[in-house]
């Protein structure tokens, strides 16, 4: 008897063991992420007994995210102005589906958990006054956001804008395109917050990813403010002689590439090849200067960080494999296997307005508590080791990007915006010839004392199908964008 009950006692001891370990694994390890799980109910009814902080505009000017007293057993429910335009901005706060976007990355200081409020906690808890979580002060213009909203909105594109203050870094508007309503989800009618999020995440036009900072796209032809940079950090000059020829075969292949409508460069400098944006130019111009060259300038722009946030994460943008002169003919115009995201399109035209020097972009200026007194208050800060290009070069790309400007068709020309920028048409797809190509269009402003730097994208040609072009369908929305910013809008 002695051995069987030995084998069950051992048995026994290994289970209890096993429990006291999984239980410890849970309490200790797994508590934060437990608690801070969007799906956690019981912590959300209890951050709902409580007035979450605000989400406010640049000088506090406009209360994106507020709070209202109910008469219901949660005491509080979130409200957003204008939600869908502010919905990549806020994201949203739902009993249901827990939280994303700013709500979210700020959740413990809006909620009034985050150990910088500990002594106004304490203090509380003494007076017997009610917990208030913290506010988030952002650097949105509202008229710059509303501006780039409604155009995209009101053309029903699909797409993103982003504007920056070059010499900052801050995120003057972040919009993504179509969009959804946050309130909705902020509901406390779980049918209604059902519904919204059923509609939302089956809508095939995926209204809740934030196309800004979490999609990427081939650049197109914005990608040679890129390949440019890098021939001037390696010895060209603005007069480089360069091919002017309207095709060219991609080496080793029988693959041609060719100019737009396919014409012959209008000129034989790479001034020249950057103002009339000669594929064939900028191709050969890739593969000469090699793949190393290519991404060492282009990770000096920012492309191929991993852990960029905003302080939402972003997703890397990157160049792909560059292991062949044919993937660097294709890549030198941003195509083959080059990706950016918007923000990192818009970071190309702000890196070269601020000296070659990129900027880490942020959303967030300042964190306040209740009272409005500043907790933490974030300053700008380069985004990389090294510039991405001498300021004497910058200077040189921007007289570049001035006659880019010059040649670019679209709306909203305006000469005393003072305008520096490059158009982009991308193809993409399976069938990129029949497939209707995307619009970009970057830039910066004044070109004399940048004070903003834009990206637009309108995803597969908007409304103009394959006839689209960056100048015709994006150009108007960025230079709208940059007039809201400089007072003009």
């Amino acid at each position: 008897m002695n051995t069987p009950l030995r084998k069950v006692g051992v048995t026994m001891l290994v289970m209890v063991t096993l429990l006291l370990v999984n239980t410890t694994y849970i309490q200790v390890v797994k508590a934060d992420d437990y608690r801070t799980d969007g799906r956690n109910t019981r912590v959300l009814f209890d951050e709902y007994s409580r007035e979450r902080g605000k989400i406010t505009s640049a000088d506090a000017g406009q209360v994106l995210a507020s709070i209202e007293p109910t008469d219901n057993t949660l005491k509080y429910r979130r409200t957003y102005l204008n939600g869908p335009m502010y919905a990549p901005v806020t994201g949203y706060y739902s009993v249901n589906y827990g939280a994303s976007g700013l709500e979210q990355v700020h959740n413990d200081f809006l909620n009034g958990s985050d150990s910088r409020l500990l002594v106004r906690r304490l203090s509380d808890l003494i007076t017997g006054r009610d917990t208030r979580g913290g506010n988030v002060r952002l650097t949105i213009k509202p008229a710059v956001q509303e501006t780039a909203y409604k155009m995209m909105a009101e053309r029903n594109y699909r797409g993103a804008v982003v504007a920056l203050d070059p010499k900052t870094g801050d995120i003057l508007a972040m919009v993504s395109t179509p969009s959804y309503d946050p309130n909705k989800l902020a509901s406390h009618s779980s049918d209604e917050q059902q519904k919204a999020w059923k509609a939302y995440t089956e809508d095939d036009a995926n209204p809740m990813l934030n196309r800004a900072i979490r999609e990427t796209y081939p650049p197109g032809s914005t990608f040679k403010i890129v390949t440019t940079a890098a021939a001037l950090e390696n010895g060209a000059t603005a007069d480089t002689r360069i091919t002017p020829k309207a095709r060219v075969t991609l080496p080793n292949t029988k693959t041609t590439l060719e100019n737009f409508n396919g014409a012959t460069c209008p000129g034989n400098t790479l001034k020249d090849a950057l103002a009339y944006s000669c594929n064939t130019a900028f191709s050969v111009l890739a593969d000469e200067l090699g793949a190393d060259k290519l991404w060492e300038t282009a990770a000096n722009f920012g492309i191929g960080m991993n852990d960029l946030t905003i302080p939402m994460s972003v997703v890397r943008s990157d160049l792909g494999p560059l292991e062949s002169s044919a993937a660097l003919y294709q890549s030198g115009i941003g195509q083959r296997d080059v990706r950016l995201t918007p923000l990192q399109d818009a970071l190309l035209a702000a890196t070269v307005a601020n000296d070659g020097v990129a900027m880490r972009p942020r959303l967030v200026k300042e964190l306040l508590a209740a009272d409005l007194s500043t907790v933490e208050e974030f300053s700008p800060e380069e985004l990389t080791g090294d510039p991405a290009l001498s300021a004497a070069n910058a200077q040189v790309l921007t007289d570049m990007m001035i006659a880019s400007e010059a040649n670019t068709q679209g709306g909203g020309k305006d000469p005393s915006l003072k305008i520096a920028s490059k158009t982009g048409t991308a193809e993409h797809g399976t069938d990129p010839k029949a497939t209707p190509p995307h619009a970009w269009y970057t830039a910066f402003a004044p070109h004399d004392d940048p004070q903003v730097a834009v990206a637009v994208i309108v995803e597969s040609g908007g409304n103009r199908g394959l006839a689209a072009t960056g100048a015709t369908v994006a150009a108007e929305i960025g230079r709208a964008t940059i007039a809201a910013a400089l007072g003009g809008g």
